[in-house]
């Protein structure tokens, strides 16, 4: 379980996820070390978690601890953008400590260094002393010197190097950097066009490039303003881009709600994917969501001023007979639908377009850095092989764009499974066994 320590986290970000984190826990019932048993991860890691010293890297395992807890659905919602600002906290604090590190390392002299913690000012540091090798002669006193400084600035040099490393890192889940770079949750960003901004001159189109950062899918952003690389999450403000998109391409509605087409024989296939470990799995076997699949999108402003969605657009960009392939259900994963912000696809009419359900309002929304939106979308198809992406409008005073959304830089496929064998794999079991009927 990869976790970083909050600090203070912008002070009421962390403690108002805490807060809510152990008011989940208490209402359950359940002990720490039964919750942390369920979840895989440690009782102390547990415990940080929920007295706000430290905040998960990624939010599925916070999701999975709302559900054991039995968190109704404007629950997960309100965990969901607690966290999301605790984590922007957490990555502030970060930057600011490397550029402080960085900063006091370039002050120094290079071979010295200043007082040691808890050393009287002006006092000198006490230098370490040199390794005697079997049979080697006494060294002199100026060799020593030479070689005790080179040995502090090599020691000041990797310290430096490991902080600016841990800052520029991509945050991960339970399972590391390979979740994110399959796609489970990033920012959206990049793929730029002309500003619609009267003052603002259109420039050469560029090359789209990936970013991976936290969260799943880096899905391309297209702001109306001069065309740019795609950036990550944290460098949205520099590009002008008010607000960023993370994407999670498979959420699980309910415990077996989620199918995939995989063009193998079940002796070749794994055991299913939890809903975190999704995009891993997809990519590895090559799968393609069958009948309909489900995404979250966090919108997020990148300041203070109000950002307005207008509208959700649906692009088909090829739709296709349906794949003759195997139907894999994952028959684990988290229960409970939500209901709120949600927006139905239908990829089978000749002009898609997002549906509001459960009599929720339509388009537009407002939001900020500090006020962001989770929207829910299912496409689903029952005659075709669909791929097919998404765009969001914004506006901002008199600044206007969209932004890309897609699968990690690919479009979204969902394909029927009409008349295609079905396969599941029993909770205990060892082994994919074929669907009845």
């Amino acid at each position: 379980m990869e976790e970083q320590v909050s600090g203070d986290l912008s002070g009421g970000a962390a403690d108002g996820f805490a807060a809510l984190l152990r008011e989940l826990k208490d209402r359950s019932g359940l002990s720490y070390g039964t919750l942390a048993k369920r979840l895989h991860m440690s009782t102390s890691t547990l415990h940080r978690y929920c007295n706000g010293t430290a905040v998960p890297a990624d939010y599925a395992p916070v999701e999975r601890l709302a559900r054991l807890c039995k968190a109704s659905a404007e629950e997960l919602v309100e965990l969901h953008r607690r966290w999301i600002l605790a984590d922007a906290g957490r990555g502030r604090k970060a930057a600011g400590a490397g550029a402080a590190v960085a900063s006091a390392a370039s002050a120094a002299p290079a071979g010295e260094s200043g007082p040691v913690s808890g050393q009287e000012p002006g006092a000198a540091a006490e230098a370490p002393a040199p390794v005697e090798l079997p049979g080697a002669a006494e060294p002199s006193p100026r060799s020593r010197r030479r070689r005790t400084a080179l040995v502090s600035g090599a020691a000041a040099i990797a310290v430096l190097g490991a902080v600016v490393l841990a800052v520029n890192l991509p945050s991960g889940g339970d399972k590391g950097g390979d979740q994110k770079a399959a796609g489970a949750t990033a920012s959206s960003a990049g793929r730029n066009s002309a500003d619609r901004t009267p003052s603002r001159s259109p420039s050469a189109s560029p090359s789209p490039s990936k970013s991976a950062t936290r969260s799943a899918s880096p899905s391309a952003s297209t702001e109306k303003r001069a065309p740019q690389a795609a950036p990550s999450r944290s460098t949205a403000q520099a590009t002008g881009t008010p607000l960023t998109v993370a994407t999670r391409p498979y959420v699980y509605d309910s415990p077996c709600s989620q199918h995939f087409l995989v063009d193998s024989e079940p002796a070749g296939m794994g055991p299913p994917a939890s809903e975190q470990d999704a995009p891993r799995w997809a990519a590895a076997y090559g799968a393609v969501s069958s009948d309909e699949q489900r995404l979250a999108l966090t919108v997020q402003g990148t300041g203070h001023d109000t950002v307005v969605l207008e509208a959700l657009h649906v692009r088909v960009i090829s739709s296709n007979a349906p794949l003759a392939w195997n139907d894999y259900s994952m028959g684990v994963g988290c229960g409970g639908g939500v209901g709120t912000k949600s927006f139905d696809v239908n990829l089978d009419s000749g002009n898609p377009a997002a549906a509001v359900r459960n009599g929720q309002r339509d388009f537009p929304y407002k939001v900020s850095e500090s006020d962001p939106e989770v929207f829910y979308v299912t496409a689903h198809t029952t005659a075709h092989d669909v791929r097919w992406d998404l765009s969001l409008e914004w506006s901002s005073g008199s600044r206007r764009g969209t932004v890309h959304i897609d699968n990690n830089g690919t479009a979204f496929r969902t394909s029927a499974d009409k008349g295609r064998p079905g396969y599941d794999y029993p909770l205990g079991g060892g082994e994919w066994i074929k669907r009845e009927g």
